[in-house]
């Protein structure tokens, strides 16, 4: 293909986008055999500051770049530690097992919560970090919260988005991924908080 005739990363096009995820000091954390595909031009399929390195180019486009936290998944948050019975947990209970929700409240906390929460928020994904005889420590911050993250990437291809993939936020098919976490089921390692059958696994993206 010639170059005038090259698509290029616009608001509407679909990019599948081969990576290497390191950290500050070049571990490598992630390095994927296939190419992520995420929908550009704001739909939340990556983080902004890799859209805006990528906006305006066309396949063959490679470059590195660091994220603070902030720009990535967030500071470590202490709050999201929690300490909770075991007896909750199914067995058998491993180190890494990932939950959706949080522990149930009280009556009356429930009800405050019901009343300061967002309905369109995106429950927490709580890891497993330690298991004791009698207790489990759960973490609902992102494996890669409080870490400057360094990412390569390389354009693979770039096409238009259909009007459906357009009015669903996301490319057809998509097999997301979320860099460092499933978040929505990892080969059903990730259950509701409470022992319900977990979701199917969702698409994978970059963010």
């Amino acid at each position: 293909m010639s170059e005038e005739f090259r698509m290029k990363i616009e608001k509407n096009t679909i990019v599948s986008l081969r990576y290497k995820l390191t950290d500050a000091q070049n571990n490598v954390i992630e390095e994927p055999d296939t190419p992520m595909v995420y929908l550009h031009g704001g739909y939340e399929g990556t983080f902004p500051k890799i859209e805006s390195l990528l906006d305006g180019q066309d396949v063959g486009y490679e470059a590195s770049i660091q994220l603070e936290p902030s720009e990535a998944f967030g500071e470590y948050d202490p709050d999201l530690l929690k300490i909770e019975p075991r007896v909750r947990f199914p067995e058998p209970l491993e180190v890494g097992m990932q939950f959706e929700g949080v522990p149930e409240a009280d009556e009356e906390d429930v009800e405050h919560a019901a009343v300061d929460s967002d309905e369109d928020e995106e429950p927490l994904i709580y890891t497993v970090t330690d298991v004791a005889d009698n207790q489990v420590v759960l973490d609902g911050n992102h494996p890669l919260a409080g870490m400057a993250l360094r990412f390569w990437v390389q354009v693979e291809d770039v096409r238009a988005a259909t009007d459906d993939e357009i009015e669903n936020r996301h490319p057809e098919g998509g097999d997301s991924f979320s860099f460092g976490m499933p978040i929505e089921g990892d080969d059903g390692d990730e259950d509701d908080f409470l022992g319900d059958e977990p979701e199917n696994p969702g698409s994978h993206t970059l963010h």
